[in-house]
C-alpha cells in the first residue's frame, strides 16, 4: 500500500455544513464549570469545527493541531486569528493545560486508542473536559461496499489493506477507557440522515475523507476512476433513490464527554 497523500481540503469542505453538524451537537452538550482558557482541536482539518468552539467561547485561546500541512494551511488562510499547528495529536504534549480538549472526526485515523485516549486526558487541566465524535464509517453501507471491492482480486493487493487505517471502537470499550480517568461520562450516537442529490454525491463525500486512502493508493488516476464507479454501482441498491430522486444517506457517529477528575 502506498505512503498517503495529503488531503484535499476543498474536496473535503464541499460537504462543509454536514461535516460541521456533528461538532455543534458536541459543543451544545459540553457543560464546563468556569469559562474556558484554553482550548485544543485534535485532528481540526481545515479549521471549520473549531469555529463552532470559538463562537461559543470567544475569550478562549484556540489551538488546532492536525498531521495535514494541507489542512493547517487551509485553516490558516480562513481563520487567522486562531493558533495552527502541524503536529501528530499521538504525539503531542505541551505545557499547557487545555480546559477543553475536543476532537470531531479525527482519532478514527489514529492508532491504539487504549493509548489514544489516556494521552488525550493528560492534555487536560484540572476539571477540564473531553469531547470526542467517532464515525462509524466501515459500519455503514458505503464502507461495506468499499471493503467488499477492495477484497476482489484486481485490488486487493493495492488497496486491500486500508480498512486497516481505521480505528473504532464499540461504545463499551471507550466508556471503560474513558472511567479510568475521567467522571460525569456522557455517551450517546446519532444516526444523520443526509439528504443528498445522487449516489455520485455519496462518492463525493466519502472520497474527500474515508475514501482517500483507497484511492491515494492507486497508481493512477484511470485506476481511481474504475476503482469509485465499482463502488457507485455496488451502493445503488443500498440507497435507494426516493421518490425526488434523491438519496438518504445514514451515517452513525459515537459521541463522547467526561470530566478529569484530577
Amino acid at each position: 500500500m502506498q505512503e498517503r497523500k495529503d488531503w484535499n481540503p476543498e474536496l473535503y469542505l464541499r460537504f462543509r455544513n454536514e461535516r460541521t453538524q456533528p461538532s455543534i451537537d458536541l459543543v451544545n452538550r459540553i457543560r464546563i464549570n468556569r469559562s474556558p482558557r484554553n482550548i485544543i482541536d485534535i485532528g481540526c482539518g481545515p479549521g471549520n469545527s473549531s469555529q463552532v468552539l470559538v463562537e461559543r467561547w470567544p475569550n478562549a485561546t484556540l489551538l488546532g493541531i492536525d498531521n495535514s500541512p494541507k489542512m493547517i494551511q487551509k485553516a490558516k488562510a480562513n481563520y487567522p486569528r486562531q493558533n495552527w499547528m502541524i503536529a501528530d495529536a499521538s504525539q503531542f504534549v505541551s505545557e499547557v493545560k487545555y480546559d477543553i480538549v475536543f476532537s470531531n472526526a479525527a482519532i478514527q485515523w489514529i492508532p491504539n486508542h487504549e493509548k489514544l485516549i489516556p494521552h488525550l486526558c493528560d492534555l487536560l487541566s484540572d476539571q477540564g473536559v473531553l469531547s470526542v465524535q467517532v464515525p462509524d464509517f466501515l459500519g455503514t453501507a458505503i464502507g461495506k461496499a468499499i471493503e467488499k471491492i477492495a477484497r476482489k482480486p484486481r485490488w486487493k493487493k493495492q488497496v486491500g489493506n486500508c480498512s486497516r487505517l481505521f480505528t473504532y471502537n464499540g461504545y463499551c470499550v471507550y466508556y471503560d477507557l474513558l472511567s479510568e480517568r475521567l467522571t460525569s461520562i456522557e455517551m450517546w450516537e446519532t444516526h444523520y440522515l443526509h439528504v443528498l442529490d445522487s449516489w455520485r454525491a455519496i462518492i463525493e463525500w466519502i472520497k474527500g475523507s474515508a475514501m482517500k486512502p483507497y484511492l491515494s493508493s492507486l497508481s493512477n488516476e484511470s485506476e481511481q476512476a474504475k476503482f469509485e464507479q465499482e463502488v457507485l454501482c455496488e451502493i445503488e441498491k443500498d440507497y435507494p433513490l426516493r421518490e425526488d430522486g434523491k438519496v438518504l444517506f445514514p451515517f452513525k457517529r459515537l459521541f463522547m464527554i467526561g470530566r478529569n477528575n484530577l
